[in-house]
């Protein structure tokens, strides 16, 4: 699964969506990541033309399985990271930022070690 990183991006803020409201809107996402909403109908065509997306006659936006793995993915690392961040005295927001940049360019050997680290830290840093 070899895709771009605003793609990436994209399906991640469609799944945090969809768990936050249960449904998922265009103007939702636009919002979400701070793009327009032109940019936001230029993605979602592409995700769905390669069937990471489906959305219906209401423009209601839903993840493909293909989609979902994705994003579930990147939302782990996401989530994972904040935490790994958080843990070493980063404060929330910027943690959450940087978790955001790191995300994507991280090998799966160095999250797996982090995920490892992570584990074995006692949670009193939080």
């Amino acid at each position: 699964m070899n895709i771009h990183k605003s793609a990436e991006d994209y399906l991640e803020q469609i799944l945090m969506l969809q768990e936050q409201k249960g449904y998922v809107r265009s103007i939702d996402i636009a919002t979400g990541l701070s793009v327009s909403k032109p940019s936001v109908s230029f993605a979602m065509k592409q995700l769905r033309e390669n069937g990471y997306i489906i959305m219906d006659r209401d423009s209601y936006i839903t993840l493909t399985d293909k989609g979902l793995a994705i994003a579930q993915n990147i939302y782990a690392r996401h989530k994972a990271l904040t935490v790994f961040l958080m843990r070493l005295g980063v404060d929330e927001k910027e943690a959450r930022e940087d978790a955001c940049k790191l995300e994507h360019d991280i090998s799966p050997a160095t999250f797996n070690a982090i995920r490892r680290f992570i584990d074995e830290m006692p949670d009193a840093a939080q």
